[in-house]
């Protein structure tokens, strides 16, 4: 079972820049005491990301503990994801105070002499999420036969919602009789699943064999699996990670998610996004030379339009690809786990 955490949000707690922080709050609510961000001290978890209810955020870590908790989490990645300089006294502090460290830093907490040395004296844990396996294969086509449907989603841009979007999909499908595993790729999926593998810290040769690896331990026990997409094809800094994903994976349907109000991928203003049914195909072609897999939903993030406005970008996505689509966090996620569910179906009787 998870901790109790006070996450740390520093200076970036909201809707758009703490993902890891946002994601726990939103999944795992009941194991989150507090959050930590000078910058929003005396509001809420729901004031400030419109969810999370009552979990106060606090201004310093000497309040948190007030509210009891057992391990700090880092929340937020900054640039790189290193570790500031300036949160290495504060999580020595943490460990002071009693806390465990947990992280999805690149930075390896674990490997921190000062840090490492003062969890031991003080009998505490540090969790690294990014830490990658050992023994990690080249992917060797093991998934070509694999009886599970196996959904991938992509995405215009990082951070767009591929993670969120499988998450929200998971009940619609359990209800309909599945058996559904998620596959997490990234730090903050591993945190809210309790499994997974960090792909982006994987050496590059062996990406595609974690996946294959994770795939195949999930579809064990599942009918589905929903793997956690990474980057963008066409994002310059991490299309690498997302071919890794495509050709290890070996998805037999896509999910592409997409933000309207994006025009241009994050930090690279000279790479345009392409039109959406553009997009579809150029999605279906990056896998279509190991395994075809169709694009078969649209997952719409919306977040920062209003009611009118995304309701309009929804219908313009379907009309524009002639493919289901939904919000999945902000509606019905209903059109979307009809899709999987159609695809699934029609794959299982063929």
């Amino acid at each position: 079972m998870l901790p109790r955490f006070v996450i740390l949000a520093e200076g970036a707690f909201s809707p758009s820049t703490s993902k890891t922080a946002n994601a726990c709050i939103r999944y795992r609510p009941e194991r989150v005491v507090a959050v930590l961000d000078s910058t929003q001290a005396g509001r809420t978890a729901q004031e400030v990301l419109g969810f999370g209810g009552p979990i106060p955020v606090v201004a310093t870590l000497d309040e948190a503990i007030a509210f009891g908790p057992e391990a700090l989490l880092i929340g937020i990645a900054p640039a790189g994801g290193q570790l500031p300089g300036e949160w290495h006294s504060l999580l020595l502090h943490a460990l002071d105070r009693g806390l465990d460290l947990w992280s999805g830093l690149h930075t390896m907490l674990g490997d921190d002499a000062a840090l490492a040395s003062r969890a031991a004296t003080n009998g505490r844990r540090i969790n690294d999420l990014r830490r990658a396996p050992a023994n990690l294969d080249v992917s060797r086509g093991r998934l070509q036969h694999v009886r599970a449907t196996v959904v991938l989603t992509v995405g215009t841009d990082c951070n767009i919602g591929k993670m969120t979007t499988q998450l929200q999909l998971l009940h619609g499908l359990r209800a309909l009789g599945h058996r559904v595993a998620f596959a997490a790729t990234g730090q903050t999926g591993i945190l809210v699943e309790g499994r997974g593998v960090a792909v982006d810290a994987v050496i590059a040769d062996f990406i595609a064999g974690a996946a294959e690896q994770l795939v195949l331990d999930c579809a064990e026990d599942a009918d589905i699996v929903l793997v956690e997409g990474q980057g963008s094809i066409i994002h310059p800094s991490y299309s690498g990670v997302t071919y890794g994903l495509i050709h290890g994976s070996l998805p037999h349907a896509q999910l592409l998610c997409v933000q309207p109000t994006r025009e241009t991928v994050t930090h690279h203003d000279w790479v345009r996004i392409p039109p959406l049914a553009e997009f579809v195909r150029m999605s279906e072609a990056a896998a279509a030379p190991l395994r075809p897999a169709p694009v078969i939903g649209i997952a719409v993030n919306t977040w920062d339009m209003n009611e009118r406005d995304a309701r309009d970008a929804v219908a313009r996505a379907a009309a524009e690809t002639g493919l289901p689509a939904a919000d999945p966090v902000r509606d019905d996620p209903a059109p979307l786990v009809q899709a999987i569910h159609a695809f699934h179906v029609a794959r299982a009787t063929a």
